[in-house]
């Protein structure tokens, strides 16, 4: 639960009283709560300041710039603080509901007008988290060697560094890197996300979507769309409404495999070894 001293820092921030804490969901890196107070509820995030520093700040901004370029809802953050050895995220809480009958497809519409926003270049000003690593976003001129260097390459290393990863896989992956422009063929870069699966998303009472933890960067969209397929998934409704702003390529199944090799290696790096057979699955169908 909260201390008194984590109370008085957020009463100063809301200018009310807390009147109660419920814990609440927050992800397998953050404690989550409910906070009831007279103006109404609010969603708070802790962690560890010193194990995820600026993680919050960071997340801020990334929520921001979704806000400022999509017509997707996105939480509207009320302040970032530090108080002793943590840090915290103040959100307004959004009542969760039902999707309706277009619900899917407007969501999916919506990704799409979010996907056309766009940059110069591939990744963006500043470096932030994907789940608690660290996500390199180095401004690149050309997707193919952003993905190379500041994705897979990066998070193989990091992999075979620790064990988790064998000398052959990653031969394979490099082995993979000389048909990348099979599968991704050139497009502006996309405002992303960058963590879209189906644990990052729900419907708010009427229906509309909201996204909130992001890891956002300007990528390839084929990453988002990759994203929407793996945990469980999202329905075809979702990418209907996607293809009625934005088309697919005709290879976009096989080629947003491949973009999941980059969230695949970020769980094998959190998580362990269990995810390293979808990985080897993965080169062995197009290695």
């Amino acid at each position: 639960m909260l201390n008194k001293n984590e109370l008085l820092n957020i009463e100063k921030v809301i200018s009310d009283s807390v009147l109660s804490v419920n814990p609440v969901h927050g992800g397998s890196i953050n404690k989550a709560f409910m906070l009831k107070t007279k103006k109404g509820k609010f969603f708070l995030k802790k962690n560890n300041l010193k194990k995820y520093p600026e993680m919050f700040q960071l997340e801020e901004k990334g929520l921001q710039l979704l806000r400022n370029n999509s017509s997707v809802i996105i939480p509207e953050v009320i302040d970032t603080f530090d108080v002793e050895e943590n840090s915290y995220l103040l959100l307004e809480w959004i009542n969760e509901g039902n999707p309706k009958v277009d619900s899917f497809f407007n969501f999916g519409r919506k990704t799409a007008l979010l996907h056309n926003h766009s940059s110069e270049k591939y990744g963006l000003e500043y470096d932030n988290y994907i789940g608690s690593l660290k996500q390199v976003n180095h401004f690149t001129d050309n997707w193919i060697d952003f993905f190379i260097e500041y994705r897979i390459g990066y998070l193989a290393k990091m992999a075979f560094d620790s064990s988790s990863i064998d000398k052959q896989t990653v031969s394979n992956l490099e082995r993979l890197y000389l048909k990348l422009n099979d599968f991704f063929p050139f497009e502006k870069p996309s405002l992303l996300h960058g963590d879209l699966w189906s644990g990052n998303f729900m419907f708010n009472e009427e229906g509309n979507a909201l996204i909130y933890d992001p890891a956002v960067y300007y990528g390839h969209r084929l990453m988002d769309l990759g994203m929407t397929k793996l945990f469980g998934g999202f329905p075809n409704e979702f990418y209907e409404g996607y293809q009625s702003e934005y088309k697919f390529e005709s290879n976009w199944q096989d080629a947003v495999q491949i973009a999941n090799l980059y969230p695949l290696l970020v769980h094998l790096n959190l998580f362990g070894t269990s995810y390293l057979i979808q990985i080897k699955e993965t080169l062995k169908k197009y290695v």
